[in-house]
C-alpha cells in the first residue's frame, strides 16, 4: 500500500526526515510512533503529496504521492479538520462529497460509522473536540477509501474521547482497508495496530508488531537465598539468561517455564516469595530506543 525508499525532507540545514525506507502492507493498521518534532507529519505530507521530498522515492497504492489515482482511493485527516463552522456536521459532509464526486448517500454511511448520526443537524462549532474529530474521521472515508492516514486523530481528546476513537479506528481498519495511523501516544499504538515503526530525529530507528518490539519473555524471582536460587535456575534446560535485579531474579525464558522453575527451587529449599511474567511495556521500548539513538 505504501513503499518509500530513502525518503529525505530538508530545510535548509534541518533534516526532518532522513532516508526513510517504510513498507506498509495491505489490511493493516500501521502505528507511525515517535515523539513531536520526530518527522511523522512531515512524512505524511509527503505521502498526500502536499510537499515534495529532497530526494528519495515513495509509492502509495502503487502510484507516486499526490497523484489523482493514489488520492482518489486515500482519506487522510492530517493535524486538525476543518470545517465551516456555521454549517451542520451533514451539511459540511454534503459539500466535501461533491468535492469528492461521493453519492450523497455516502454521508449517511460515514456519519453511521462515525456514530454521529443523532447529532448531524446540530452546527459544527457546537461540537465537542472528540466529536470534530469524528467528523474529521467521516470526512476522510467519504469517498470509501483503501487507505486511510490519521495524523494523532487523539490529540486534545479527554479520556472518554480517545477510548472512543480507538475503539472506531480499530473497527474502520478491520477487512482490506490500511490505516496508517500517527501518534506519540504509546499505549494508543499498542492497543489498536498491527506493527509499528519507531521514529526519532526523522530515522527509522524500529519496525515490528508490538510483540517483537517488546522482546523477550521475562519472569521475575524472588528467592532466599538469592545466590543459590540464581545457580539453580541458571542450570535448567530451556533458560536464556539469568540477571540478578536488586533482591530478585530476572530470568529469560517461556513464561510457561515458572512452574517447573518453582518445583526446581522449593524442592531445593530454597524459599520462593514471588514469581510472575514481567511485561514490557512499548513505552519501555520506546524510550529505550530513542536514548540509544541520542547516545550515537
Amino acid at each position: 500500500m505504501i513503499e518509500t525508499a530513502d525518503l529525505t525532507k530538508r530545510y535548509d540545514d534541518i533534516t526532518a526526515v532522513d532516508s526513510l525506507n517504510l513498507s506498509i502492507r495491505r489490511g493493516e493498521v500501521y502505528g507511525f510512533l515517535g515523539p513531536n518534532g520526530a518527522g511523522k507529519t512531515t512524512t505524511l505530507r509527503m505521502l498526500l503529496g502536499l510537499i515534495h521530498p529532497t530526494s528519495g522515492t515513495g509509492t502509495v497504492l502503487g502510484e507516486p504521492p499526490g497523484t489523482v489515482e493514489s488520492l482518489s482511493r486515500v482519506g487522510a485527516l492530517v493535524e486538525a479538520p476543518a470545517f465551516y463552522p456555521y454549517l451542520s456536521g451533514r451539511q459540511n459532509l454534503h459539500v466535501l462529497a461533491r468535492y469528492a464526486d461521493a453519492p450523497p448517500s455516502q454521508v449517511e454511511t460515514v456519519l453511521e460509522q462515525v456514530a454521529l448520526t443523532e447529532r448531524a443537524d446540530d452546527t459544527f462549532k457546537s461540537y465537542s473536540m472528540g466529536m470534530k474529530q469524528r467528523l474529521g474521521v467521516a470526512a476522510a472515508l467519504l469517498n470509501d477509501p483503501e487507505l486511510l492516514i490519521l495524523d494523532e486523530p487523539t490529540n486534545g481528546l479527554d479520556p472518554k474521547g480517545q477510548g472512543e476513537l480507538r475503539t472506531l479506528i480499530r473497527t474502520i481498519g478491520q477487512g482490506d482497508r490500511t490505516v496508517l495511523l500517527s501518534s506519540h501516544l504509546m499505549d494508543e499504538v499498542e492497543q489498536i495496530c498491527d506493527r509499528v515503526g519507531v521514529i526519532q530525529h526523522g530515522e527509522l530507528v524500529a519496525e515490528g508488531t508490538v510483540e517483537e518490539l517488546q522482546g523477550e519473555a521475562r519472569l521475575l524471582v524472588r528467592a532466599a537465598p538469592i545466590d543459590r536460587a540464581r545457580q539453580l535456575v541458571d542450570a535448567m534446560n530451556g533458560i536464556e539468561r539469568v540477571q540478578v535485579d536488586d533482591d530478585a531474579l530476572l530470568v529469560t525464558t517461556d513464561t510457561t517455564r515458572a512452574a517447573a522453575i518453582t518445583h526446581e527451587l522449593v524442592t531445593s529449599e530454597v524459599e520462593v516469595s514471588e514469581l510472575r511474567p514481567v511485561e514490557r511495556s512499548l513505552e519501555d521500548t520506546f524510550l529505550e530506543l530513542t536514548a540509544e539513538t541520542e547516545a550515537q
